[in-house]
């Protein structure tokens, strides 16, 4: 029995011996590539559960904003280095660019005064120009006109005809006065502002008639000016107004023969029409003569 069971241990181990190298390397290779096969299916089936995951709408959103924003970044990146390229190219020569740009800026910011008061100019130019041509032409022998050192904007006006049953008729037929002399210049903005006129001889008392020369009438300021009135129009009313306001030439000694200012008809006029825009103008209205 024990060699029989000796044998069959050596049948054994020779069998051992005598297995094929090859096949057993094979065997190997078959579980080694058995093992390949289930890792690859594996990391298939990992790769498809991931794209099954990512091809969800929320992950889809994402990425088109995060490519959004990919894009954004990159323009702004673009803008900021054109800036750059700009202010390197522009602020060539100690910052000659900025300046330019101040200046211009700043130049913007001025309102262009010049036209303004070239248009005022030509305006009043021809306005005068006209009125001066229908002057002359008048036949009645009422106003003339010379102009002052040849200066269009100043003129002396002589008035030559009140009302004939008027006490300052009388008396200037009495004093031998042929005209009332006044002095009327025309500011920058005329007609659509009105001029300044004044009493230059004789000498006048009430007639609105004031200090200096000064003439109260509403006309003759901003509140009662109108464009349309014209020097022959005003110079009409001024002669009427006389008239009502009883004016008279002064004869007293020593006052008579001094002479108007225009500094004091300045500050006589301002002053009363500070005075009637407080308490109103009563006398004499603009509808008068």
């Amino acid at each position: 029995m024990a060699t029989l069971l000796r044998k069959i241990g050596l049948i054994r181990l020779h069998d051992r011996d005598t297995e094929d190298p090859k096949h057993h390397q094979g065997s190997l290779k078959g579980t080694k590539g058995g093992n390949q096969k289930n890792n690859a299916n594996k990391h298939c089936q990992t790769a498809n559960e991931t794209n099954n995951i990512l091809s969800t709408p929320e992950i889809k959103a994402r990425k088109l904003d995060q490519v959004g924003k990919d894009k954004a970044g990159s323009g702004k990146d673009k803008l900021g280095k054109d800036a750059k390229e700009k202010q390197q190219t522009g602020g060539g020569g100690g910052g000659g660019g900025s300046k330019t740009t101040s200046a211009s800026s700043s130049s913007s910011s001025i309102p262009p005064l010049a036209p303004h008061r070239q248009h005022c100019t030509q305006v009043r130019t021809r306005r005068l120009m006209k009125e001066l041509q229908e002057i002359r032409r008048l036949g009645d022998n009422f106003i003339t006109v010379e102009l002052v050192e040849d200066n269009l904007y100043d003129w002396n006006v002589k008035l030559h005809q009140v009302d004939k049953d008027s006490a300052l008729w009388q008396d200037m037929k009495e004093t031998s006065t042929e005209f009332i002399l006044l002095n009327v210049t025309f500011p920058d903005n005329f007609p659509f502002s009105p001029p300044f006129m004044r009493v230059l001889t004789p000498r006048l008392e009430n007639g609105y008639v004031l200090d200096g020369g000064a003439i109260c009438m509403e006309l003759l300021t901003p509140r009662g000016w109108s464009s349309a009135y014209t020097v022959e129009a005003v110079m009409r009313q001024f002669a009427a107004s006389l008239v009502k306001g009883q004016g008279r030439i002064c004869r007293k000694a020593g006052k008579s023969k001094k002479a108007f200012s225009r500094k004091e008809a300045e500050a006589t006029f301002k002053s009363l029409v500070k005075t009637h825009e407080k308490y109103g103008w009563v006398s004499p209205p603009v509808s008068d003569g």
